[in-house]
Protein backbone atom coordinates (compact mmCIF):
# COMPACT_ATOMS: atom_id res chain seq x y z
CA UNK A 1 0.00 0.00 0.00
CA UNK A 2 2.60 2.08 1.05
CA UNK A 3 4.67 1.52 -1.88
CA UNK A 4 1.63 2.18 -4.41
CA UNK A 5 1.19 5.57 -2.55
CA UNK A 6 4.84 6.28 -3.47
CA UNK A 7 4.59 5.37 -6.83
CA UNK A 8 1.48 7.65 -7.92
CA UNK A 9 2.95 10.40 -5.81
CA UNK A 10 6.22 10.27 -8.24
CA UNK A 11 3.59 10.31 -10.95
CA UNK A 12 2.52 13.39 -9.92
CA UNK A 13 3.40 17.20 -10.29
CA UNK A 14 2.89 19.73 -7.34
CA UNK A 15 1.47 23.23 -8.47
CA UNK A 16 1.29 25.77 -6.22
CA UNK A 17 -0.66 28.92 -6.60
CA UNK A 18 0.99 31.50 -4.82
CA UNK A 19 0.56 34.57 -6.22
CA UNK A 20 -2.21 36.21 -3.90
CA UNK A 21 -1.78 39.82 -2.10
CA UNK A 22 -3.45 38.55 0.96
CA UNK A 23 -5.63 41.72 1.87
CA UNK A 24 -6.80 41.29 5.21
CA UNK A 25 -3.10 41.36 6.62
CA UNK A 26 -2.70 44.68 5.40
CA UNK A 27 0.55 46.79 5.58
CA UNK A 28 2.07 42.81 6.27
CA UNK A 29 1.38 42.16 2.24
CA UNK A 30 2.26 45.78 1.01
CA UNK A 31 5.83 44.91 -0.11
CA UNK A 32 5.87 41.11 0.09
CA UNK A 33 2.76 38.50 -1.53
CA UNK A 34 0.65 36.72 1.22
CA UNK A 35 2.66 33.39 0.84
CA UNK A 36 6.23 35.38 1.40
CA UNK A 37 4.90 36.36 5.13
CA UNK A 38 6.92 35.15 7.83
CA UNK A 39 5.47 32.13 10.03
CA UNK A 40 7.16 30.48 12.96
CA UNK A 41 10.19 32.43 13.41
CA UNK A 42 11.96 31.03 10.53
CA UNK A 43 9.82 29.84 8.03
CA UNK A 44 7.41 31.77 5.46
CA UNK A 45 3.67 30.22 4.92
CA UNK A 46 4.44 28.78 1.34
CA UNK A 47 7.01 26.63 3.21
CA UNK A 48 4.28 24.43 4.70
CA UNK A 49 2.67 23.62 1.21
CA UNK A 50 6.29 22.75 -0.43
CA UNK A 51 7.42 20.85 2.42
CA UNK A 52 4.28 18.82 2.56
CA UNK A 53 5.01 17.76 -1.09
CA UNK A 54 8.69 16.74 -0.54
CA UNK A 55 7.83 14.98 2.25
CA UNK A 56 4.70 13.18 0.46
CA UNK A 57 7.17 12.06 -2.70
CA UNK A 58 6.36 14.74 -4.97
CA UNK A 59 9.41 16.13 -6.92
CA UNK A 60 7.93 18.03 -9.63
CA UNK A 61 6.93 21.19 -8.46
CA UNK A 62 5.45 24.57 -10.29
CA UNK A 63 4.76 27.45 -8.15
CA UNK A 64 3.14 30.05 -9.96
CA UNK A 65 3.84 33.79 -8.27
CA UNK A 66 2.05 37.45 -9.11
CA UNK A 67 1.59 40.08 -6.84
CA UNK A 68 4.57 41.34 -5.30
CA UNK A 69 6.35 38.40 -6.07
CA UNK A 70 10.65 39.63 -5.48
CA UNK A 71 10.76 38.45 -1.57
CA UNK A 72 8.99 35.48 -2.69
CA UNK A 73 11.13 34.67 -5.60
CA UNK A 74 14.49 35.23 -3.57
CA UNK A 75 13.20 32.91 -0.92
CA UNK A 76 12.74 29.78 -3.06
CA UNK A 77 15.89 30.17 -4.85
CA UNK A 78 17.82 30.21 -1.67
CA UNK A 79 15.74 27.96 0.21
CA UNK A 80 14.61 25.51 -2.48
CA UNK A 81 17.28 25.34 -4.94
CA UNK A 82 18.38 21.26 -3.87
CA UNK A 83 15.90 19.99 -6.82
CA UNK A 84 18.37 17.91 -9.00
CA UNK A 85 16.96 17.55 -12.56
CA UNK A 86 19.63 14.27 -12.82
CA UNK A 87 16.93 12.70 -10.53
CA UNK A 88 13.74 13.68 -12.19
CA UNK A 89 13.15 16.73 -9.93
CA UNK A 90 12.31 20.19 -10.52
CA UNK A 91 11.01 23.08 -8.91
CA UNK A 92 9.64 25.97 -11.57
CA UNK A 93 8.96 29.22 -10.64
CA UNK A 94 6.29 30.17 -13.15
CA UNK A 95 5.42 34.40 -12.70
CA UNK A 96 2.62 36.08 -14.33
CA UNK A 97 3.93 37.78 -17.33
CA UNK A 98 5.14 41.35 -16.93
CA UNK A 99 4.25 42.79 -20.44
CA UNK A 100 2.49 46.18 -20.64
CA UNK A 101 -1.18 44.09 -22.20
CA UNK A 102 -2.82 43.05 -18.85
CA UNK A 103 -3.99 40.52 -20.61
CA UNK A 104 -1.36 38.79 -19.94
CA UNK A 105 -1.43 38.80 -16.44
CA UNK A 106 -3.22 35.39 -14.14
CA UNK A 107 -6.83 36.54 -14.50
CA UNK A 108 -8.02 33.49 -11.86
CA UNK A 109 -6.35 30.34 -10.29
CA UNK A 110 -7.28 28.41 -13.15
CA UNK A 111 -6.23 30.93 -15.74
CA UNK A 112 -2.88 30.83 -13.74
CA UNK A 113 -2.31 26.92 -14.77
CA UNK A 114 -3.76 27.43 -18.36
CA UNK A 115 -0.86 29.73 -19.08
CA UNK A 116 1.87 27.32 -18.16
CA UNK A 117 0.25 23.78 -19.32
CA UNK A 118 3.15 23.85 -21.86
CA UNK A 119 5.54 23.77 -18.98
CA UNK A 120 3.45 20.87 -17.06
CA UNK A 121 3.18 18.84 -20.24
CA UNK A 122 6.59 19.16 -20.50
CA UNK A 123 7.30 17.25 -17.26
CA UNK A 124 4.72 14.35 -18.45
CA UNK A 125 2.88 13.55 -14.93
CA UNK A 126 -0.40 11.47 -14.70
CA UNK A 127 -1.56 13.31 -12.14
CA UNK A 128 -1.83 17.28 -11.04
CA UNK A 129 -2.45 18.25 -8.00
CA UNK A 130 -3.33 21.99 -7.08
CA UNK A 131 -2.40 23.65 -3.93
CA UNK A 132 -2.78 26.87 -1.73
CA UNK A 133 0.44 28.35 -1.19
CA UNK A 134 -1.06 30.42 1.40
CA UNK A 135 -1.88 28.19 5.02
CA UNK A 136 -0.77 26.13 7.56
CA UNK A 137 -0.62 22.50 8.09
CA UNK A 138 0.90 18.96 7.24
CA UNK A 139 -1.09 16.87 5.39
CA UNK A 140 0.78 13.76 3.10
CA UNK A 141 -1.19 15.06 -0.20
CA UNK A 142 -0.15 10.91 -1.54
CA UNK A 143 -3.10 9.22 0.76
CA UNK A 144 -5.30 11.87 -0.75
CA UNK A 145 -3.91 10.78 -4.30
CA UNK A 146 -4.45 7.43 -3.93
CA UNK A 147 -8.11 7.88 -3.01
CA UNK A 148 -8.33 9.71 -5.67
CA UNK A 149 -7.23 7.10 -8.29
CA UNK A 150 -9.50 4.70 -6.10
CA UNK A 151 -12.72 6.83 -6.60
CA UNK A 152 -12.29 7.01 -10.37
CA UNK A 153 -13.49 10.62 -9.48
CA UNK A 154 -12.52 13.51 -12.06
CA UNK A 155 -11.58 16.11 -9.10
CA UNK A 156 -11.06 15.18 -5.59
CA UNK A 157 -11.19 18.51 -3.55
CA UNK A 158 -9.66 18.95 0.05
CA UNK A 159 -11.73 19.91 2.86
CA UNK A 160 -12.13 20.61 6.37
CA UNK A 161 -15.19 21.92 8.93
CA UNK A 162 -14.70 25.34 10.02
CA UNK A 163 -17.02 27.62 11.44
CA UNK A 164 -19.94 28.57 9.40
CA UNK A 165 -18.63 32.52 10.01
CA UNK A 166 -15.41 31.78 8.58
CA UNK A 167 -16.59 29.76 5.95
CA UNK A 168 -17.54 33.07 4.08
CA UNK A 169 -13.78 33.55 2.60
CA UNK A 170 -13.99 29.49 1.11
CA UNK A 171 -15.58 27.13 -0.88
CA UNK A 172 -18.07 25.68 0.50
CA UNK A 173 -19.62 22.08 -0.17
CA UNK A 174 -22.46 19.54 0.82
CA UNK A 175 -20.88 15.82 0.80
CA UNK A 176 -23.23 12.62 0.62
CA UNK A 177 -22.35 9.70 2.80
CA UNK A 178 -20.24 8.30 -0.01
CA UNK A 179 -18.03 11.86 0.05
CA UNK A 180 -19.78 12.82 -3.35
CA UNK A 181 -19.69 16.38 -3.57
CA UNK A 182 -23.63 17.65 -3.92
CA UNK A 183 -23.19 21.07 -4.28
CA UNK A 184 -20.11 23.75 -4.02
CA UNK A 185 -20.61 27.32 -3.59
CA UNK A 186 -17.64 29.72 -3.58
CA UNK A 187 -17.28 32.22 -0.96
CA UNK A 188 -21.29 32.63 -0.25
CA UNK A 189 -22.22 34.84 2.33
CA UNK A 190 -24.54 32.93 4.26
CA UNK A 191 -22.55 29.09 4.30
CA UNK A 192 -24.35 26.19 4.16
CA UNK A 193 -24.59 24.29 7.49
CA UNK A 194 -22.92 20.87 7.55
CA UNK A 195 -25.53 18.14 8.63
CA UNK A 196 -25.52 17.75 12.21
CA UNK A 197 -23.90 20.60 13.43
CA UNK A 198 -25.12 23.85 12.23
CA UNK A 199 -22.26 25.98 13.17
CA UNK A 200 -20.13 24.56 10.91
CA UNK A 201 -19.57 24.06 7.33
CA UNK A 202 -17.16 22.12 5.03
CA UNK A 203 -14.66 24.65 3.42
CA UNK A 204 -12.83 23.80 0.89
CA UNK A 205 -9.02 23.32 1.25
CA UNK A 206 -7.89 24.98 -1.96
CA UNK A 207 -6.50 21.42 -2.77
CA UNK A 208 -7.45 19.80 -5.68
CA UNK A 209 -6.42 16.61 -7.72
CA UNK A 210 -6.66 15.39 -11.38
CA UNK A 211 -5.49 12.78 -13.95
CA UNK A 212 -3.60 15.33 -16.07
CA UNK A 213 -5.36 14.55 -19.51
CA UNK A 214 -8.36 15.52 -17.91
CA UNK A 215 -7.30 18.54 -16.17
CA UNK A 216 -6.15 20.70 -19.66
CA UNK A 217 -9.45 18.94 -21.24
CA UNK A 218 -11.49 21.31 -18.98
CA UNK A 219 -8.96 23.89 -18.42
CA UNK A 220 -9.37 24.29 -22.33
CA UNK A 221 -12.63 24.47 -22.49
CA UNK A 222 -12.88 27.11 -19.58
CA UNK A 223 -10.14 29.18 -21.10
CA UNK A 224 -12.37 29.62 -24.74
CA UNK A 225 -15.53 30.85 -22.24
CA UNK A 226 -15.93 34.55 -22.58
CA UNK A 227 -18.45 34.59 -19.10
CA UNK A 228 -15.87 32.41 -17.32
CA UNK A 229 -13.68 34.48 -14.45
CA UNK A 230 -10.79 30.91 -14.60
CA UNK A 231 -11.32 30.09 -11.27
CA UNK A 232 -11.08 27.01 -9.63
CA UNK A 233 -13.49 27.46 -7.20
CA UNK A 234 -15.59 30.18 -8.88
CA UNK A 235 -16.21 28.41 -12.61
CA UNK A 236 -13.95 24.90 -12.57
CA UNK A 237 -15.16 23.10 -9.62
CA UNK A 238 -18.72 23.83 -9.81
CA UNK A 239 -18.84 22.68 -13.49
CA UNK A 240 -17.16 19.27 -12.04
CA UNK A 241 -19.50 18.86 -9.15
CA UNK A 242 -22.41 19.50 -11.23
CA UNK A 243 -21.95 16.62 -13.40
CA UNK A 244 -21.52 14.63 -10.57
CA UNK A 245 -17.24 13.87 -10.86
CA UNK A 246 -16.49 15.73 -7.57
CA UNK A 247 -15.02 13.84 -4.51
CA UNK A 248 -14.55 15.37 -1.37
CA UNK A 249 -11.26 14.51 0.43
CA UNK A 250 -11.53 15.51 4.62
CA UNK A 251 -8.26 16.81 5.65
CA UNK A 252 -8.32 14.03 8.66
CA UNK A 253 -8.00 11.15 6.43
CA UNK A 254 -4.13 12.51 5.51
CA UNK A 255 -2.73 15.12 8.27
CA UNK A 256 0.12 14.73 9.77
CA UNK A 257 -0.04 14.54 13.37
CA UNK A 258 3.97 14.05 14.70
CA UNK A 259 5.13 14.93 18.21
CA UNK A 260 2.94 16.67 20.59
CA UNK A 261 -0.29 17.33 18.16
CA UNK A 262 -3.28 15.42 19.51
CA UNK A 263 -5.90 16.53 16.55
CA UNK A 264 -5.75 18.15 12.47
CA UNK A 265 -3.82 21.76 12.26
CA UNK A 266 -4.64 23.86 9.18
CA UNK A 267 -4.47 27.16 9.86
CA UNK A 268 -5.71 30.44 7.75
CA UNK A 269 -3.57 33.11 8.52
CA UNK A 270 -5.22 36.05 6.72
CA UNK A 271 -6.12 38.36 9.07
CA UNK A 272 -3.93 40.47 11.60
CA UNK A 273 -5.59 38.75 14.63
CA UNK A 274 -5.64 35.25 13.11
CA UNK A 275 -1.57 35.65 12.13
CA UNK A 276 -0.93 36.91 15.26
CA UNK A 277 -2.70 34.16 17.19
CA UNK A 278 -1.13 31.15 15.10
CA UNK A 279 2.19 33.03 15.90
CA UNK A 280 1.89 33.19 19.79
CA UNK A 281 0.28 29.66 20.26
CA UNK A 282 3.41 28.05 18.80
CA UNK A 283 4.74 29.44 22.36
CA UNK A 284 2.06 26.97 24.15
CA UNK A 285 3.61 24.07 26.64
CA UNK A 286 1.95 22.30 24.00
CA UNK A 287 1.52 23.86 21.35
CA UNK A 288 -1.32 22.61 18.51
CA UNK A 289 1.03 22.70 15.57
CA UNK A 290 4.52 20.76 16.89
CA UNK A 291 6.84 21.98 14.13
CA UNK A 292 9.70 20.17 16.46
CA UNK A 293 9.11 17.51 15.11
CA UNK A 294 11.16 15.59 12.87
CA UNK A 295 9.53 13.29 11.00
CA UNK A 296 7.82 15.50 9.09
CA UNK A 297 10.05 18.42 8.39
CA UNK A 298 9.06 21.93 7.83
CA UNK A 299 12.19 22.98 4.97
CA UNK A 300 13.14 26.69 4.28
CA UNK A 301 16.23 28.78 3.97
CA UNK A 302 17.75 29.33 6.95
CA UNK A 303 20.04 31.93 7.44
CA UNK A 304 24.05 31.53 8.83
CA UNK A 305 23.26 33.16 12.18
CA UNK A 306 25.09 33.37 15.67
CA UNK A 307 22.80 31.93 18.48
CA UNK A 308 20.40 33.96 20.69
CA UNK A 309 21.90 35.58 23.09
CA UNK A 310 20.60 37.12 26.94
CA UNK A 311 22.85 39.73 28.48
CA UNK A 312 22.66 41.78 31.66
CA UNK A 313 21.37 40.42 35.30
CA UNK A 314 20.44 43.24 37.17
CA UNK A 315 17.29 44.07 39.21
CA UNK A 316 14.51 45.41 36.42
CA UNK A 317 17.43 45.02 33.72
CA UNK A 318 18.03 41.34 33.62
CA UNK A 319 17.50 39.58 29.83
CA UNK A 320 14.93 36.97 30.18
CA UNK A 321 12.20 35.11 28.13
CA UNK A 322 9.29 32.85 29.44
CA UNK A 323 6.72 30.58 27.28
CA UNK A 324 8.85 32.07 24.32
CA UNK A 325 10.50 31.25 21.24
CA UNK A 326 13.94 33.17 20.39
CA UNK A 327 15.54 32.34 16.92
CA UNK A 328 18.99 32.61 16.43
CA UNK A 329 21.31 36.38 15.48
CA UNK A 330 18.74 37.29 18.66
CA UNK A 331 20.03 39.43 21.43
CA UNK A 332 17.73 40.06 24.70
CA UNK A 333 19.55 42.60 26.44
CA UNK A 334 18.32 43.54 29.67
CA UNK A 335 15.17 42.76 28.21
CA UNK A 336 11.62 40.72 29.95
CA UNK A 337 9.87 38.45 27.37
CA UNK A 338 6.65 36.79 28.07
CA UNK A 339 5.19 34.46 25.10
CA UNK A 340 6.81 36.39 22.27
CA UNK A 341 7.94 34.70 19.52
CA UNK A 342 11.01 36.92 17.54
CA UNK A 343 12.54 35.76 14.50
CA UNK A 344 16.02 36.08 13.44
CA UNK A 345 17.93 38.83 14.69
CA UNK A 346 15.63 40.98 16.77
CA UNK A 347 17.59 43.26 19.31
CA UNK A 348 15.41 44.45 22.55
CA UNK A 349 17.38 46.71 24.47
CA UNK A 350 17.55 47.49 28.22
CA UNK A 351 14.05 47.78 30.84
CA UNK A 352 12.09 46.79 27.49
CA UNK A 353 8.77 44.67 28.27
CA UNK A 354 7.28 42.65 25.83
CA UNK A 355 4.15 40.55 26.05
CA UNK A 356 2.46 38.74 23.34
CA UNK A 357 4.45 39.89 20.55
CA UNK A 358 5.61 38.96 17.18
CA UNK A 359 8.60 40.35 16.03
CA UNK A 360 9.63 39.63 12.49
CA UNK A 361 13.44 39.17 11.14
CA UNK A 362 15.80 42.41 12.29
CA UNK A 363 13.08 44.30 14.74
CA UNK A 364 14.92 46.08 17.34
CA UNK A 365 13.01 47.30 20.46
CA UNK A 366 14.53 50.52 22.07
CA UNK A 367 15.28 50.90 25.96
CA UNK A 368 12.47 51.19 28.45
CA UNK A 369 9.82 50.18 25.31
CA UNK A 370 6.81 48.58 26.46
CA UNK A 371 4.97 46.41 23.90
CA UNK A 372 1.97 44.03 24.69
CA UNK A 373 0.03 42.12 21.43
CA UNK A 374 1.81 43.66 18.96
CA UNK A 375 3.12 42.50 15.77
CA UNK A 376 6.64 43.97 14.48
CA UNK A 377 7.47 44.00 10.56
CA UNK A 378 10.93 43.34 9.23
CA UNK A 379 13.52 45.65 10.37
CA UNK A 380 10.79 48.08 12.77
CA UNK A 381 12.78 50.39 15.48
CA UNK A 382 11.10 50.96 17.94
CA UNK A 383 11.91 54.10 19.86
CA UNK A 384 12.89 54.15 23.42
CA UNK A 385 9.84 54.26 25.96
CA UNK A 386 7.27 54.01 23.44
CA UNK A 387 3.87 52.43 24.84
CA UNK A 388 1.71 50.22 23.26
CA UNK A 389 -1.33 47.67 24.27
CA UNK A 390 -2.55 50.18 27.29
CA UNK A 391 -4.46 53.05 25.47
CA UNK A 392 -6.66 51.57 22.74
CA UNK A 393 -7.91 54.68 21.21
CA UNK A 394 -4.28 55.99 21.11
CA UNK A 395 -3.05 52.94 19.92
CA UNK A 396 -5.53 53.19 17.01
CA UNK A 397 -4.72 56.38 16.00
CA UNK A 398 -0.61 55.55 15.64
CA UNK A 399 -1.02 52.04 14.33
CA UNK A 400 -3.33 49.01 12.69
CA UNK A 401 -4.83 48.15 15.22
CA UNK A 402 -6.94 44.99 14.70
CA UNK A 403 -10.73 43.79 16.21
CA UNK A 404 -9.17 41.61 19.11
CA UNK A 405 -6.87 44.49 19.72
CA UNK A 406 -3.62 43.23 17.99
CA UNK A 407 -1.19 45.83 16.83
CA UNK A 408 0.82 45.85 13.26
CA UNK A 409 3.29 47.98 13.62
CA UNK A 410 5.38 49.12 10.79
CA UNK A 411 8.59 51.25 10.04
CA UNK A 412 6.17 53.62 8.03
CA UNK A 413 3.61 54.13 11.27
CA UNK A 414 6.96 54.79 13.68
CA UNK A 415 8.33 57.46 11.06
CA UNK A 416 5.10 58.95 11.22
CA UNK A 417 4.64 59.63 15.03
CA UNK A 418 7.02 62.72 14.70
CA UNK A 419 5.16 64.04 11.58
Amino acid sequence: MEQDRFRLAQQTMAYVLAGGRGSRLKEMTDIRAKPAVYFGGKTRIIDFALSNAVNSGIRRIGVATQYKAHSLIRHMQRGWSFFRAERNESLDILPASQQLDEDNWYKGTADAVTQNIKIIKGYDPKYVLILAGDHIYKQDYSFMIEEHVRSGAQVTVGCIAVPREEAKGFGVMAVDETDKILDFVEKPADPPAMPGDPSKALASMGIYVFEAEYLYEVLGEDAKNPDSSNDFGTDIIPKIVAAGGARAHPFSRSCVMSGLETEPYWRDVGTIDAYWQANIDLTDFKPELDIYATDWPIWTYSELTAPAKFIHNEEGRRGQAVSSMVSGGCIISGSSLFRCLLFTGVKTHSYAQLEGVVALPYAQVGRRAYLKNVILDRGVEIPAGLIVGEDPELDAKRFRRSENGVCLITQDMIDNLDS
